[in-house]
């Protein structure tokens, strides 16, 4: 108790020496820790002697001495070893883990804020596609974005939804959206390769990059397809995700979807692919077009192996499907849509929005008049004329239309190949028609009454500064319309122009329809107007089918997918522009082209025909129009940038293409004549001709005197014609004064047609009956006078 109250006791505080305190019997210890602890020891260094003087006279303070025993020996950091090294790596690892898992999180978040309300997310309407059948209904082509119409996968080839698991997706049918094992593998193969080998997008997340998001590579695009990828597999089935994705994947070459590919690279349909196709357009999507067989063939086959060892790794087909695959030839496609019935679906293209009123905005099936045998006989005719002697006579393009007796476009050829020019030479390029035009002039004359029968002076004309030569630069003196027609004499067609006007000629070409604007001058008896094949071959349908106007048209119906009608056609309402007299006159005329005129080169056997040659400056242009009692036929030959063929008329590559396709296009129908019969028309009654195809030439002596073996009616069974006036080859260029021109409608007080111009004798006649080609009284001498008709009769 005393060390107790002694301990509690104050101490008070020293003012004396180091060496007194000391003395006190207290340690520094003590002082520093109180009486209440052990005091420790220390021991005092021993001071240097270079110090000694320096603290000689400050206080030394004692430090306690640690005792030996408590002092530690120091740590040694801990031998972790080879699991030491494992549990840390994972440990941060996880720590990494985490941190990513948060930042990716926040990416997340922050992405998805951006993107709209899911509740609005819904799947885009597929672009429309219009699918153009012929007129038994077999698909011609398929037009739209796409290119093609979409199928489900019950009615495509199975080998099409395998393939492309098999290389796209394996995992498909076994993840939710995003593959995380996929990407993985995606990446582990990149790595180890150097380069780009796998991606690791779903074919979820592909179909969603394709219908909501754009092309570019960037985190935010990959973080919204992801969520998306998800947002489908939620809302749709798995067999409904890849149901969109087929028919909306690019395969290239403007090919959407797996109907537009099979058409594009196979011309067939999805559901006839065989394997080694449908391994091909699976091996497309990685790089629809550097694989793509139109541009690199032996790329795609590469590419397509790949996916059948693919296909075999997954089980969907056997070692013996793959050599059978690889035992097919090789795909060989041209680098673009080919086929000539494509010129006929851009037409349906060009003129669907104006029929149904709005342009197209969902899926819709035409039906047109086209004829896919007709138009494969069509292409191959053109193609092989010119290959036999297109380039040996310089034609490098040439295009055909046929059309019935309707209007109806059943064959149409727009150029030599469409995979290498899409441009439609049969309805958009517009040519001079050159001698294919006559009919038109003739029938203007023929209104104005003249006759097949009526005679001309086929000589020398000069109309202003302008004077028409006939081809062969020979002049034949007087001869018929028929004959005239039947030569392409071009004086003759020129002296007509003056007769009735180029006005009335140009009323004529527009009511059987012409629709181009034409130049009223007097050389659009030659045709020099430009005009296009479609517009010019539908006006000789009128000549074919009795009188009646058409409309050429290739569209017939139109309904959508579900069957409502948007359009249908009707031709019942043909308008008749021409006197059956006058039609039967004009085919008589045209039937003599073909049997001893410009056109024996378009004879058919069997079949009565008729039509026109035509023929324009220096050989630019070459045409031949005709017809059947079964189709009209308009045929053209030339150069696109207007270069001179090498002496090409209409009676010549144009006559052979148009006769390979007429005999092909008849075969097996039952021949009919043609409307009319072949006869002449003559004041009411029908004169017996010549058969079409008759070989019998026909001279200028034998038709006059009535001696023409033939069977050619004498003078005395037509109406004999008064000689051209003098004066009407005087008139001005392009008749621009009407009244230098007889009046188009003469009555019979000064019509020269109403009455025989001849004297009752015949002898009295500046050109008597018996002057050519018989023999007859001499003529009264009479004093010479040089005139025109001494230049005909060579006097």
């Amino acid at each position: 108790m005393a060390d107790k109250k002694k301990s509690r006791q104050r101490i008070e505080p020293s003012f004396s020496s180091g060496r007194e305190r000391i003395d006190d019997g207290f340690s520094a210890g003590e002082r520093i820790v109180g009486p209440r602890r052990a005091a420790k020891r220390y021991e005092e260094p021993e001071p240097d002697e270079d110090d000694e003087d320096e603290y000689e006279d400050e206080p030394v303070v004692q430090k306690p001495r640690r005792a030996r025993s408590r002092r530690k020996p120091a740590r040694r950091p801990p031998r972790r070893g080879f699991f030491g090294f494992i549990r840390t790596t994972i440990y941060w690892g996880l720590v990494l883990c985490l941190w990513a898992g948060i930042g990716v999180a926040g990416l997340v978040a922050y992405y998805g804020s951006r993107m709209p309300s899911a509740s609005t997310w819904s799947i885009p309407e597929r672009p429309p596609n219009v699918k153009i059948t012929d007129l038994g209904g077999s698909l011609i082509a398929n037009r739209g974005t796409t290119g093609g119409e979409a199928v489900t996968l019950r009615d495509m080839s199975p080998y099409i939804p395998e393939a492309i698991i098999a290389i796209e997706d394996r995992r498909f049918y076994s993840h939710f959206g995003f593959d995380p094992i996929g990407l993985g593998r995606a990446v582990v193969t990149n790595i180890v390769t150097g380069h780009a080998v796998q991606g690791g997008s779903t074919l979820t997340q592909q179909l969603a990059k394709n219908l909501f998001l754009s092309p570019d590579r960037t985190l935010e695009r990959k973080v919204q397809e992801v969520l998306l990828a998800l947002w489908l597999e939620h809302k749709y089935t798995k067999d409904q995700i890849l149901t969109m994705y087929l028919n909306r994947v690019y395969f290239g070459s403007n090919a959407y979807g797996v109907e537009a590919a099979s058409r594009r690279y196979f011309n067939k349909s999805a559901k006839d692919v065989n394997l080694g196709e449908a391994a091909m357009l699976a091996g497309l999507v990685k790089a629809p077009s550097r694989l793509s067989p139109a541009r690199d063939p032996a790329a795609a086959e590469a590419r397509a192996q790949l996916v059948l060892q693919a296909m075999r790794d997954q089980g969907f087909i056997s070692e013996s499907d793959i050599k059978t695959a690889m035992a097919q030839p090789p795909t060989r496609t041209k680098s673009y849509w080919s086929g000539a019935e494509n010129y006929v679906a851009d037409m349906v293209m060009d003129q669907l929005p104006k029929l149904i009123g709005s342009p197209v905005k969902e899926d819709l099936i035409v039906d047109t008049t086209l004829d896919m045998s007709l138009e494969e006989k069509a292409e191959k005719a053109l193609s092989d004329v010119l290959e036999k002697e297109g380039k040996k006579l310089n034609a490098s393009q040439a295009s055909l239309v046929s059309i019935d007796a309707t209007g109806a476009v059943r064959a149409l050829v727009g150029g030599r190949d469409y995979a290498q020019s899409q441009f439609n030479r049969a309805v958009t390029a517009k040519r001079q028609p050159g001698s294919a035009f006559k009919p038109f002039v003739y029938t203007a004359a023929l209104e104005a009454g003249l006759t097949p029968n009526s005679i001309r002076n086929d000589l020398p004309v000069k109309i202003g500064n302008w004077a028409p030569e006939n081809y062969e630069q020979r002049y034949s003196g007087p001869v018929t319309l028929a004959t005239a027609v039947a030569k392409s004499l071009n004086t003759v067609a020129a002296q007509l122009i003056a007769e009735v006007g180029p006005e009335q000629v140009i009323k004529v070409a527009h009511r059987l329809g012409i629709e181009s604007d034409l130049q009223a001058n007097a050389s659009i008896a030659l045709g020099t107007s430009e005009v296009s094949l479609l517009e010019l071959t539908s006006a000789y349908a009128p000549f074919m089918n009795g009188g009646f106007k058409v409309a050429p048209h290739v569209i017939t119906k139109v309904t959508t997918a579900s069957g409502k009608v948007l359009y249908q056609a009707n031709t019942n309402n043909s308008e008749r522009v021409l006197n059956p007299d006058t039609v039967t006159n004009m085919n008589t005329m045209m039937a003599g082209v073909i049997a001893s005129g410009t056109g024996k080169a378009a004879r058919i056997p069997g079949w009565q025909a008729a039509g026109k040659s035509g023929t324009t400056q220096s050989f630019r242009d070459a045409l031949f129009v005709g017809f059947t009692s079964h189709l009209t036929t308009g045929v053209w030959f030339g150069n696109d940038d207007g270069k001179s063929m090498r002496k090409v008329t209409g009676g010549g590559l144009p006559a052979k293409a148009w006769k390979e396709f007429m005999v092909a296009a008849h075969k097996g129908i039952t021949p009919t004549p043609i409307f009319g019969g072949g006869q002449i028309i003559d004041n009411g009654l029908p004169v017996a001709q010549t058969g079409p195809n008759g070989d019998q030439p026909t001279s200028i002596g034998n038709i006059i005197s009535g001696a023409d073996d033939g069977g050619q009616p004498s003078l005395q069974q037509r109406p004999v014609q008064q000689p051209i006036q003098p004066q009407i080859v005087n008139q001005t260029v392009g008749n621009e004064d009407p009244q230098d021109l007889p009046p188009a409608n003469l009555s019979d007080d000064n019509n020269p047609y109403s009455s025989n111009p001849y004297n009752s004798d015949p002898y009295d006649s500046e050109i008597p009956p018996a002057d050519v080609g018989d023999s007859g009284r001499p003529r009264a001498a009479r004093p010479h006078r040089t005139s025109l008709l001494d230049v005909i009769l060579g006097r």
